[in-house]
């Protein structure tokens, strides 16, 4: 079917102005990024299949092979850059900073919810801090490590300098793992515990260590994991 062939509040860009972008599929706004379709098929229908390659998921898109969507029929270069500029503008307005958040941070799955959208779907582990005020409303958030499949380092010392620089009060620590299994390995426990030790030499709180994975996550603060060389 052509796209004209559809009525006209169905066409993804009339219907995005006649109801606005929240009525729309995902593969109607995808449609839009993408533009047109080919001599098969129509934009909507190359859209449907882009999705169907990530069983219907934007975080499989945000994390396919550029080189695998090029080279489907309908996409290439122009449109994938399209797509990918629309993802990334979507992440970076996840982690802008707004001075303050109206609300406190007052539980690992706050926590969880905020950064979900950033983490979801990655393939590598990436280490994040959010820095909190005394009344736990989030001051900052930053990203200070990326590693690999298995394991991030992160720097103390940075960690802190960042927090002194902010004057946050507290820290939560947040990071991925990509396997989807949230407990945390001896690396985990121990780069805890060190953080714990470091914050605490200038009177700054490590408030939690929450692993994110894309369905759950793992709280040190809520299951009260015993720290290397931490007695608490």
């Amino acid at each position: 079917m052509k796209l004209k062939d559809l009525c006209v509040d169905e066409r993804p860009r009339e219907k995005m102005l006649s109801k606005g972008p929240g009525a729309m599929t995902n593969a109607e706004l995808l449609a839009i990024l993408i533009g047109s379709g080919t001599r098969k098929e129509n934009v909507l229908e190359v859209a449907n299949r882009l999705l169907a390659r990530v069983d219907g998921k934007l975080s499989g898109i945000a994390s396919m092979d550029p080189c695998e969507m090029t080279a489907m029929e309908g996409i290439g270069s122009v449109r994938y850059s399209s797509i990918a500029a629309a993802l990334e503008l979507g992440k970076r307005s996840c982690l802008e900073d707004p001075g303050i958040e109206k609300n406190p941070v007052c539980s690992p799955t706050a926590v969880f919810r905020m950064m979900l959208p950033v983490l979801k779907g990655l393939e590598y582990e990436e280490f994040w801090i959010i820095l909190l005020n005394r009344a736990n409303y989030v001051i900052h958030k930053e990203m200070v490590s990326r590693g690999g499949m298995t394991s991030t380092i992160m720097d103390t010392k940075l960690v802190v300098r960042k927090a002194l620089d902010k004057r946050a009060s507290g820290i939560i620590m947040v990071h991925n793992h990509p396997s989807g299994n949230p407990r945390p390995g001896k690396a985990d426990i121990t780069m805890t515990a060190a953080m714990k030790r470091a914050a605490a030499t200038f009177d700054i709180s490590l408030l939690d260590h929450i692993i994110v994975c894309d369905d759950s996550c793992f709280s040190f603060s809520d299951e009260r994991v015993y720290m290397a060389g931490d007695g608490t």
